[in-house]
């Protein structure tokens, strides 16, 4: 039996290899709004059965400019996932969306980008339509395989996301790198789903080495998002958090 840190290394590696055709790129740039934005939380459904949910911070007006963060879910979840996080983006005057995967999981970890990419555009699209948005403070990230395809996806749209947050990943799988957005990647120390040295061995130093400006932080616990890690990231995003936590 192949173990798991190992087995994580040869996924990786395989992965990387079977990269199809698929495009990464995402065609949504924040523009000027053309439609009046409904604050709170809205149901997004582009005609597929689940697409994500939207909120709007009740603080929000079309002459005030606010960071954006997309979310996405691990394996076999969904965009409830983030419910419980709405109220950090009320207190932080951020506008906060969750996508929901078309399948049981992202679709590059299932085969090749598809159908996943082309409703993240949609919803990007829509968000800038109705909200003024700081192309600045951009954030795509994700849990698990969330963080493996946020991580992916994102440093193919670099010149989109100007932040990408990492919660737990176990690969990440590259086709071109465009831009340079920082990186935040957080992991447990006991984590038994996907091994923290996924991150601490490979992908961190993989990007360190590429030239991205990452911060990593390990925490005690297994494959879980705490709280506490969530509001050390957005301080990361927001730019209020001074410098990285020991170790």
């Amino acid at each position: 039996m192949i173990p798991i840190t190992v087995f994580a290394m040869l996924l990786l590696i395989s992965c990387k290899e079977d990269v199809g055709s698929g495009d990464p790129r995402l065609t949504a740039q924040p523009v000027v709004p053309k439609h009046v934005a409904t604050k709170g939380l809205t149901q997004l459904v582009f005609g597929g059965n689940k697409d994500g949910i939207l909120y709007i911070p009740e603080s929000y007006s079309p002459e005030k400019i606010m960071p954006l963060m997309i979310a996405l879910h691990g394996a076999g979840g969904s965009s409830n996932f983030w419910k419980s996080y709405h109220a950090r983006a009320e207190s932080r005057d951020m506008v906060f969306m969750a996508i929901d995967s078309q399948d049981r999981t992202w679709d590059l970890i299932i085969d090749d980008y598809g159908d996943d990419v082309q409703v993240i555009d949609k919803a990007l699209k829509y968000v800038f339509n109705r909200c003024n948005i700081d192309p600045e403070h951009i954030v795509l990230c994700g849990f698990s395989d969330g963080a493996t395809y946020a991580l992916s996806l994102g440093i193919s749209n670099g010149d989109l996301f100007s932040h990408l947050i990492g919660y737990s990943p176990g690969y990440v799988i590259n086709v071109d790198s465009v831009g340079k957005p920082k990186i935040y990647i957080s992991h447990g120390k006991n984590d038994s789903v996907l091994p923290v040295e996924g991150s601490s061995g490979y992908i961190v130093p993989t990007f360190i080495n590429s030239g991205y400006d990452v911060t990593y932080y390990e925490f005690r616990g297994g494959h879980a998002l705490p709280s506490s890690i969530f509001d050390m990231s957005l301080d990361w995003f927001l730019g209020s958090l001074e410098s990285a936590p020991e170790l």
